[in-house]
């Protein structure tokens, strides 16, 4: 089954050149590349969160594998939902699900339910296509979607894919695809934003399903980076750093009505 572009034209450029030349504008090529466990990186259009996803793309040692892990935005499919095969394309390529390393998931790890449906239309993993595109031709990729989960959900799924991924022999990062809080003053998404920032730079995954629930922090893969704080525990991480951070009103000018970014890598 290959999986057509949904957001291509929206989102970011739908023609090659055009994309090539946006995903490019963002890169920065004289960062040093690291080996690490996972990364936390926005979804959003390009021309809002790009220069934070090339930030954090661009120090990424290029993997095997790519674990995507995003919000479910449509509600379409299961709760916690995985295509275990066929291949997804943009404009400046296609990339195949790495079947092997999915159908281990699938089947080692509670509360996954095979689904394409949940990602027919979705964008949160979508628009990481791009910057992995820039990289490498050859990675592939294993998306996993959450709609809903409680810590528990989050924490047998996070440990569930670390044990599969340290058993596998090859390279493999995990990407949690987040926006951060949504549609609130400049200075408010700022201080919210720091304090889910800070947990996920103290890994502290419950620490982080807690201050979005409590808070109110309206970042929308909460769930998607919870499950990496999880997994990257179990998986040895040490240390996270923040790449890059920014808001919509560095580009739109409009500070009352903002979302915010983060670019996070975990070592």
């Amino acid at each position: 089954m290959k999986r057509s572009p949904s957001v291509a034209g929206q989102f970011y450029y739908g023609t090659a050149p055009k994309l090539t030349q946006q995903v490019t504008s963002y890169i920065d090529l004289s960062a040093r590349k690291e080996k690490v466990i996972g990364a936390v990186c926005p979804h959003a259009g390009l021309m809002y969160s790009g220069a934070v996803a090339g930030a954090v793309y661009s120090v990424i040692d290029m993997p095997e594998t790519f674990v995507l892990i995003g919000p479910n935005h449509t509600g379409l499919g299961a709760r916690i939902s995985l295509m275990e095969s066929g291949e997804w394309e943009i404009p400046t390529g296609t990339f195949g699900i790495d079947e092997r390393l999915a159908q281990k998931i699938a089947m080692n790890v509670p509360g996954v339910t095979k689904d394409a449906k949940a990602h027919m239309f979705e964008h949160s993993l979508e628009v990481q296509l791009p910057f992995i595109a820039y990289f490498s031709r050859h990675a592939k990729i294993v998306p996993i979607s959450i709609l809903s989960a409680s810590v528990d959900e989050c924490r047998l799924l996070g440990e569930g894919i670390a044990g599969v991924v340290a058993s596998s022999g090859y390279s493999i990062v995990l990407i949690a695809s987040s926006d951060m809080s949504h549609y609130v003053p400049d200075t408010a998404a700022r201080q919210k934003d720091r304090k889910a920032i800070d947990k996920i730079l103290a890994l502290d995954a419950a620490g982080l399903y807690d201050v979005v629930v409590r808070e109110r922090i309206s970042m929308c893969g909460y769930l998607p980076v919870t499950t990496l704080l999880f997994a990257a525990k179990a998986l040895g991480a040490v240390s996270a750093r923040l790449v890059k951070y920014a808001t919509s009103a560095e580009v739109s000018g409009d500070y009352d009505h903002v979302v915010g970014y983060a670019g996070i890598i975990v070592k």
